[in-house]
């Protein structure tokens, strides 16, 4: 039986949010995940697909991961994220031992102060044609123009822009 990949949807201007996903997809040797920004049509239809989706109120402003077992956001998503990268990010997982209530504490300082801490871009980054294959939102609004991704992951990497963002 073939496994549906579970889709990671993220702040798609935010540079550590984007440098965050190409960390992922560099660590996830068993293509487990697909991405999509949380600004694009693509992320909107992955939330309408999942019956708890419509729970939530619209687009969240966190990190939501999307599985077999539903939707997940804030620091449930990222420990379920690293989980699924097997060893030694699956240690990760032990972080469910803490409270929610403490963990998604420490998950929104970091968010909250992620533009500041990281900066953020003016349009969402979308990495190289290698990588768009990870991406469910590719092809929405494509700016042909190439760019740099500079700070994400520590490098420059040529880019599409998606100009809603």
């Amino acid at each position: 039986m073939m496994r549906v990949p579970s889709v990671i949807l993220f702040d798609g201007v935010c540079n550590l949010c984007s440098a965050t996903v190409l960390w992922v997809i560099k660590r996830d040797t068993r293509s487990r995940f697909r991405f999509a920004s949380l600004q694009s049509d693509a992320a909107r239809r992955e939330l309408a697909r999942t019956p708890s989706g419509a729970e939530l109120g619209g687009l969240p402003d966190s990190l939501v991961l999307i599985d077999r077992d539903g939707i997940h956001i804030r620091s449930a998503a990222a420990i379920r994220i690293a989980r699924g990268l097997g060893f030694p990010y699956s240690l990760l997982g032990l972080g469910m031992l803490f409270p929610r209530m403490l963990r998604d504490a420490a998950y929104d300082l970091v968010a909250r102060n992620r533009y500041r801490w990281f900066g953020r871009r003016d349009r969402c980054m979308v990495p190289s044609p290698e990588l768009a294959m990870y991406f469910l939102d590719t092809n929405e609004g494509r700016n042909m123009n190439q760019g740099t991704a500079a700070g994400a992951a520590g490098g420059t990497t040529p880019t599409a822009l998606i100009p809603e963002c």
